[in-house]
Formats: C-alpha cells, sequence, structure tokens
C-alpha cells in the first residue's frame, strides 16, 4: 500500500502577531485517517428530512464557522429514496435509484455543498428496504455505488435494516460479513473514494472484523437519544473494543445529542442537562469517536456553539495517533479515562457519574504518571499548574474535569 507524507508549514499573521503549525499531509489507500466530523441527519428531522434542509446544514457549517474548526461531513440519513409501499417506480428503465419530491436534485445537491467546502454523505441499507421502509441496495449494489459517485458522495453510511429478514442469526459473523463485503467490493470499483460507515449496531462484535470487510468505521451498540442513562451505557460501555480503533477505523458510538433534536419535524431542546452535554462531547473525544453532530444547526444557541467548536476539545478526537481512551480508575461514582497522544502526552477525563456533585483527589500515579506535570484545563483552556502526585477537584454531578497532562 503507497503511502506519502508531507509536512507543510503553514503561517497565519494579523496585527496582534503570528503563528505557525505544520500540517501533515498524507497521500495514500487508507481513507478517514482521523474520526470522521459532520452532520447527519436522523435525529432532529428523521424521515422528514428534505434537500432544503440538508443545504440549511451545509450553509450552517460555513456561516457559523464550524467548518473553520474541523466540521466538514453533510449526510443525509434515512428518507431521501421511494417510499417502498408506493405505487411510484423506485428505479429508472436502467435501474438506477430514484429520489423522492423532498430530493429533486440530488447532483446539484452534492455540487452545492462540495462549493461550500465540505463533504457529502448518503444512507442505504443492504437488505431490499431501509430502516424507514424506504428503497435501498439489495441486488443493486454496484449500480448504486455508480450513482453515489455521480452525484459526488463522499461517505456512505450502510444500514442493515431489512436484510436482518434474510438472516437466521443476527450475531452470526458468517451471515453479517458478506452484504458489507459486496458493497466494499462495489465502492472499490469505482473513481471515488468514499469513506464507508458501517451500521449493524454492534451485532457480532463488529469491532473484531468491521476494518476486513473495508469499514471505515462501524456503530457499535444501538441508537442513542438524549437522555442520561441511554448516553452513559453507550458511551461508558466502549472498552472491549479499545484496541481495535485507529486510523482509518473507527468504533462509533452514535451521534451527538446536542441542541435542538427530535427525529422529525418537531424538534425540542437536547434534555442532556449542560454538565451531561460536556461529558458527552468529552467522552466521544476521549474515544476517537467519530463526531456527528444531530442537531438543527440552524437553532444553534451560544451554549451549543461553544461546546462544538473548541478546539483543544476536537483536538483530542482528532489527534493522528488514533488511540482510544481506556478507564484506568472505575468506582460507584467517578471513573477516570486515560486517552494516549501523538506528542507524547496523555489527556485524562475524570467523570463524576454520580447524582451528587462531589470533591476528588486523584493521584497521578495511578495514571502511571511520575514526576512533576503541568495540567490544562481544556474546556477552560487554561493551565491550572504544576503537580507532582495529587491533584484536587471538583465536579458536577454528571458533569467532567477534562485534562491534558503533559509529560515533558
Amino acid at each position: 500500500m503507497a503511502k506519502w507524507k508531507y509536512d507543510v508549514t503553514l503561517t497565519a499573521k494579523n496585527d496582534l502577531g503570528s503563528d505557525e503549525k505544520i500540517l501533515e499531509i498524507v497521500i495514500g489507500d487508507k481513507l478517514s485517517l482521523t474520526p470522521p466530523m459532520g452532520w447527519n441527519s436522523w435525529n432532529c428531522w428523521g424521515l422528514s428530512v428534505s434537500q432544503d434542509k440538508v443545504y440549511d446544514a451545509a450553509k450552517s457549517f460555513v456561516d457559523k464557522g464550524l467548518a473553520d474548526h474541523g466540521w466538514t461531513n453533510i449526510n443525509i440519513d434515512d428518507g431521501w429514496e421511494i417510499f417502498g409501499k408506493s405505487d411510484a417506480p423506485k428505479r429508472s428503465r436502467k435501474g438506477e435509484i430514484l429520489t423522492n419530491e423532498k430530493f429533486p436534485d440530488m447532483k446539484k445537491l452534492g455540487y452545492d455543498i462540495h462549493a461550500l467546502g465540505l463533504k457529502f454523505g448518503i444512507y442505504s441499507s443492504p437488505g431490499p428496504l431501509t430502516c424507514g421502509g424506504y428503497t435501498a441496495s439489495y441486488k443493486h449494489e454496484y449500480q448504486d455505488a455508480r450513482t453515489f459517485a455521480k452525484w459526488g458522495i463522499d461517505y456512505l453510511k450502510y444500514d442493515l435494516c431489512s436484510y436482518r429478514n434474510f438472516m437466521n442469526n443476527q450475531n452470526s459473523v458468517e451471515e453479517l460479513k458478506p452484504p458489507y463485503i459486496l458493497m466494499n467490493k462495489a465502492l472499490r470499483s469505482i473513481d471515488r473514494d468514499i469513506v464507508y460507515s458501517i451500521c449493524e449496531y454492534g451485532n457480532g462484535k463488529v469491532w473484531e472484523w468491521g476494518e476486513s470487510v473495508g469499514g471505515n468505521l462501524w456503530r457499535t451498540t444501538r441508537d442513542i437519544w438524549d437522555n442520561w442513562d441511554r448516553m452513559y451505557e453507550i458511551g461508558f460501555g466502549q472498552v472491549e473494543n479499545a484496541k481495535y480503533a485507529g486510523p482509518g477505523h473507527w468504533n462509533d458510538p452514535d451521534m451527538l445529542v446536542v441542541g435542538w433534536v427530535g427525529w422529525g419535524p418537531n424538534l425540542h431542546q437536547s434534555e442532556l442537562t449542560p454538565d451531561e452535554q460536556y461529558t458527552h462531547v468529552s467522552l466521544w473525544s476521549m474515544l476517537s469517536a467519530p463526531l456527528l453532530l444531530g442537531n438543527d444547526l440552524t437553532k444553534l444557541d451560544t451554549f451549543t456553539l461553544n461546546l462544538i467548536t473548541n478546539d483543544e476539545v476536537i483536538a483530542i478526537d482528532q489527534d493522528k495517533l488514533g488511540k482510544q481512551a481506556t478507564p484506568v480508575i472505575k468506582t460507584d461514582d467517578i471513573q477516570v479515562w486515560k486517552k494516549e497522544l501523538s506528542d507524547g502526552n496523555i489527556a485524562i477525563g475524570i467523570f463524576n457519574v454520580s447524582k451528587e456533585n462531589l470533591d476528588y483527589k486523584l493521584e497521578l500515579k495511578k495514571l502511571g504518571v511520575n514526576g512533576e506535570v503541568t495540567l490544562r484545563d481544556l474546556w477552560r483552556q487554561t493551565d491550572i499548574g504544576k503537580f507532582n502526585n495529587m491533584f484536587t477537584t471538583r465536579i458536577p454531578s454528571h458533569g467532567v474535569k477534562l485534562l491534558k497532562v503533559f509529560l515533558k
């Protein structure tokens, strides 16, 4: 597998001064060297998604500055196809998949999204129908891959859905692999790079074989929603799969449920408290998880905007080493997770999973840290100071203290 690396020095200057960073450009066959960042239509619009709503999300990425922080993928989920029970033709005479009236010109949508400097994603299933009952790719895999390429697709979420009707055992690796291998072959047959997102809800321990069938990321769980217990179960359950994460192949614990969500036309503010949302974004970043927003981007309040544009937190998720965090301390009230970083330092998340505000004393030696270190609060973007072993902090209920530990 050929791979080339180029280091490019970028310099920015204005009246306040100047700064330099090294941009590493990697050219090769492997896609998604860092976890995808973007937006998916499902957690706000569900099956009520439309071309206008998708473009509005893309425009918001640019108008509200999210694109400047690395948010690039605009992904349509279920609901763009022809409904399976409809009398309308599902495919053209040549077999090309058709879009419903809410998506009058998919190729134009792709062009418009690319014109904003963003990437374009879409959704299908290996079964005859999607989870919402719309036309899917069964027996048209190669043809759909060619159509997706023609539309300018950069990302495909491939959801098991009705293919389950063909299976005897939904946890059988032998039964789960073939439909994903087939679409991977189809994607590799076209002259376009498309990130391949496998969605089969963690069945058959997909993290053990997802990369072998071409997956760049794979869902490790069933769907998330804006509830502490659900988010806790999913996020803090990502332990067994940690060693399978890395550049080009990521564990996906589902989308972020911050901001205005609703799974249909009637939206509501996320029912996660502000502290729970800090925990949500912190934990997903520590997990090297794909960061896919699921909210109405036209209704971004100041809190949500600040939550998703903190470059120091995003940098933890996007660290090129791609190491997934694991817990090093677990009690009934506190969990401390550790993530190794490419610069030789570490990030730690101290999570208060209890119902009470707590004072907590962390012995740094339990993290494998010896000697004096500097701690930086990543949410507040401030250095806390130098510490030899003991660090004491107060953490609100269901909240987090997210730190970078400078070892050098």
